[in-house]
């Protein structure tokens, strides 16, 4: 039987990214601003990841949390410049996520990730999760960011797999379901946040609950 890959992003989708980030956001600048900043935020990562590719994702958080501070003309509290990537090892993980991938799992499916993010932070986030994924492509490591196609080409590179029994399974449309589709992959969107579904993706979920049955039914045993 053909080995069944699935590949999944990590934060947004297994990883809740955004309460992560908030928190820490509340805890700097006062809940008052913190909703304002963290839509802020989420624009000028994916630019920072653009402009600067080969740049950690600790850098990344880095730079975006001082940049974030600067427009809005925040005083940073001292020696809290690196404090969102302190924080990511203690982001949550969205409590539907162990018991789906461990069925998953049970069913044959082989597990992967690929983010945009290091090595030592992704190791963390793993060990919250409480599942092993190999291999776990990181950005840090191929010099690229996604939406850019390196870590689908790595991944492909290290497993062999076969398109027609691979589904990626991620949140986010920019950096996930339109590349990926773009290339050929079937995705599943994990609709966390109930935007509008346009009809990219080949099947759309809100979390992940029913992944086993939906990943069985894109590619069944």
């Amino acid at each position: 039987m053909a080995e069944r890959w699935a590949t999944f992003d990590c934060y947004g989708t297994l990883v809740d990214w955004l309460s992560g980030i908030q928190e820490e956001l509340e805890r700097l600048f006062g809940v008052e601003h913190a909703d304002d900043l963290l839509a802020r935020y989420h624009e000028l990562e994916p630019e920072i990841q653009a402009g600067s590719p080969g740049m950690s994702y600790r850098e990344v958080l880095t730079v975006g949390l001082e940049r974030l501070a600067d427009e809005r003309g925040m005083a940073m509290p001292e020696g809290e410049a690196s404090a969102l990537a302190r924080s990511l090892p203690r982001w949550p993980v969205f409590p539907d996520v162990p018991p789906a991938l461990a069925e998953a799992r049970r069913r044959g499916w082989s597990l992967a990730i690929l983010s945009n993010t290091d090595r030592d932070l992704i190791d963390a986030s793993m060990v919250a999760i409480g599942i092993a994924f190999h291999p776990v492509v990181v950005a840090s490591e191929i010099g690229s960011y996604k939406p850019g196609r390196r870590h689908w080409d790595a991944f492909r590179e290290a497993t062999g797999a076969d398109q027609a029994n691979h589904v990626h399974v991620a949140q986010s449309l920019y950096h996930d379901i339109e590349p990926a589709s773009a290339l050929g992959i079937r995705c599943i969107w994990v609709n966390r946040l109930g935007e509008p579904d346009d009809g990219r993706p080949a099947r759309t979920i809100p979390d992940l609950t029913r992944l086993p049955e939906t990943l069985d039914g894109l590619v069944p045993p």
